[in-house]
């Protein structure tokens, strides 16, 4: 079995992606990681090259900016990467430049995707995706943050990265998938409240056009944490990648998690409820369908 990872990323360093760790925790499954890196405005390109690490492909791309409508950009550079991968790879692994997998899952991952090689029936697999928020002690638990997602997909020419790319899809149709028991850690809205601003403010201009953005995205100094209705503390144990980049957390946040859960709607409460006592998700939009 030969699995291939991919990813793409552009200004690494300027907005402060994990990607070194993201690369890094998908590493032990794969034979090969493409990294298609954009045009930036730092050395991104360098901070992938100084990994000096053989299983690593490195593309340089353009990334089409018009491509404003839903994200559409970010799915076309995933297609980018994922279209260099082997051809002869069984699987590919997709991790965004904000993800990390557990290294307690990679046994589990590797022996679904054994399992599952010879069967066609299966397009993809699914995990769990927890969404960071703020630090590293808080998750965002809103039903508007997505549950799970597809992050092991078939190499299928015919499968492409969808809308903005958080999910896939074959030929516009869901793929079908198994639901396995690992866990994408995100920290995408982890960062010094500074560093998530100007975030915040580039990234919009990839779903929206100028006028827009001026109209309706906030400008300022810091990023308020605090527009969320629901967190939820953590208390398991993060990716080992990500030990050095935790420690080294330089901002501090007041936020209280007790006073957000009280302003959760009450069914949202039992439906949550409902979700954690049995396993299922209920009511939530999904990105594949489960065949098992």
């Amino acid at each position: 079995m030969k699995v291939s990872g991919f990813t793409f990323v552009r200004n690494a360093i300027k907005f402060d992606y994990p990607v070194v760790e993201s690369i890094n925790s998908i590493l032990p499954l794969c034979d090969e990681v493409v990294v298609a890196i954009g045009n930036s405005d730092d050395d991104t390109l360098g901070l992938i090259q100084r990994m000096n690490n053989p299983k690593i492909k490195i593309i340089e791309t353009i990334w089409d900016d018009t491509l404003r409508e839903g994200g559409r950009v970010l799915a076309d550079e995933t297609n980018k990467a994922l279209s260099a991968v082997s051809p002869d790879s069984d699987w590919c692994i997709y991790v965004q430049a904000d993800e990390v997998f557990h290294e307690r899952d990679t046994p589990i991952i590797k022996e679904a995707m054994i399992k599952y090689e010879c069967n066609i029936k299966v397009e993809g697999l699914v995990f769990e995706h927890l969404n960071f928020y703020g630090t590293y002690d808080y998750i965002a638990a809103a039903r508007n943050w997505q549950k799970r997602e597809v992050r092991v997909i078939r190499n299928d020419k015919k499968i492409l990265s969808w809308k903005d790319a958080m999910s896939f899809r074959i030929n516009g149709e869901k793929l079908n998938c198994i639901y396995i028991p690992a866990t994408i850690y995100h920290y995408g809205w982890v960062k010094n409240p500074a560093t998530q601003q100007q975030k915040r403010e580039a990234f919009e201009k990839l779903w929206h056009d100028d006028q827009y953005v001026k109209e309706n995205i906030a400008t300022a100094e810091v990023f308020d944490y605090n527009k969320i209705d629901s967190l939820e503390m953590f208390n398991g144990l993060h990716p080992i990648v990500m030990k050095e980049r935790i420690a080294s957390v330089n901002w501090k946040l007041d936020i209280d998690p007790l006073t957000m859960v009280h302003a959760i709607p009450f069914r949202y409460k039992i439906v949550n409820l409902l979700e954690r006592l049995t396993g299922l998700e209920i009511a939530r939009f999904k990105n594949y369908k489960l065949i098992e």
